[in-house]
């Protein structure tokens, strides 16, 4: 298959609507990640964007939509806090889980009768919502388990031959994908966190927010996902992945005698200057923001560099970071070594 690449703008929105018109899938940027557009009524589309990630289909896709008043067209019973967290924080890095409607094709939820559901802050995806006519359901632009693509290159390099449009829209501003929170219960409970935090979400609620253990601790083999990012292996170079949890002084002295072909540090900004080992480096200590902002694209910067090893400084566990430390912790494959 032939993939062209057009940069956000007119002829992109024309060519991308057609396609997701015609139940086709289209590359697209969005303020977290890149995502794969697909019609989210359209079982067979969303078909072609598990095949194109060689995605598991029982890892469900979240439904993205252009205006608060969409919400009652692909969710049923929506409760009171989530018009609260609409208002609050759409557009923007924000999915809810709700009760589906028949609409949305039980392909994009994996069989399961919940949706996410999100409206993104990026004003092409909107667009082409709007010029579709139909909520697109998307996940992560990568091959699946690969780190995400937050540069229409990244996604370039997994993804061609794959599908037939990739649009450029620039480098995402998140840089990781969107908090989920579940509404299906009277706590809230977040299952994936992101740039969004627990703290944000209970000061619009002004009620406790709970967090899925699922976020640090993954989920059991015989549980299901209800939202992306919980159950597989994710965001994983090809390397064989550590996260030290402790100070950089125990840090230092783990890694001194770690030096071999192929090994690499994970660091933040600075600290490469104190290591033997070559390091790549994904934000300042302490910065969740910038932390999330440059993630995938050092994790990715793993794979180019070829690395055979990697030791990653781990981040904090609280605020922003805690949606770090989740992509990190499952990039790692949950090899997590306290220092």
């Amino acid at each position: 298959m032939e993939t062209k690449l057009l940069k956000a703008g007119n002829e992109a929105l024309i060519e991308a609507s057609n396609l997701i018109k015609n139940g086709d899938i289209v590359a697209v940027p969005t303020e977290t990640v890149y995502g794969i557009a697909g019609n989210a009524y359209d079982g067979e589309a969303i078909k072609k964007i598990f095949t194109a990630k060689g995605r598991p289909q029982d890892n469900p896709l979240i439904v993205h939509i252009a205006s608060i008043s969409e919400l009652d067209e692909v969710a049923v019973s929506v409760p009171d806090d989530a018009y609260t967290l609409a208002l609050k924080f759409w557009p923007g890095p924000l999915t809810m889980v709700l009760k589906k409607s028949q609409k949305v094709s039980p392909v994009t939820t994996a069989g399961l009768d919940s949706v996410g559901v999100r409206m993104p802050n990026d004003e092409f995806a909107r667009e082409l919502i709007i010029k579709s006519g139909v909520p697109f359901a998307a996940p992560s632009a990568n091959i699946s388990g690969k780190p995400s693509p937050t540069t229409a290159k990244a996604v370039y390099e997994d993804m061609v031959g794959r599908l037939p449009l990739i649009v450029d829209g620039g480098e995402s501003m998140a840089g990781v994908e969107s908090t989920v929170v579940s509404l299906l219960n009277e706590t809230p409970i977040i299952l994936r966190p992101g740039v969004i935090t627990k703290a944000d979400l209970e000061d619009a609620l002004n009620k406790k927010v709970e967090i899925s253990p699922a976020v640090i601790k993954g989920l059991k083999s015989d549980e299901k996902a209800e939202s992306p990012g919980m159950k597989y292996k994710h965001y994983a170079p090809n390397a064989n992945m550590y996260l030290l949890d402790g100070s950089f002084e125990k840090f230092k002295n783990y890694v001194k005698n770690k030096k071999c072909d192929g090994a690499y540090c994970l660091v933040f900004d600075g600290e490469e200057k104190e290591i033997d080992l070559p390091c790549i480096t994904y934000g300042k200590e302490n910065d969740g923001k910038s932390q999330a902002h440059g993630l995938f694209s050092a994790l990715r910067k793993i794979d180019e560099v070829k690395a055979k090893t990697v030791y990653a400084r781990c981040p904090k566990k609280d605020g922003i970071s805690l949606a770090v430390f989740n992509r990190l912790i499952r990039a790692s494959s949950f090899n997590l070594i306290e220092l």
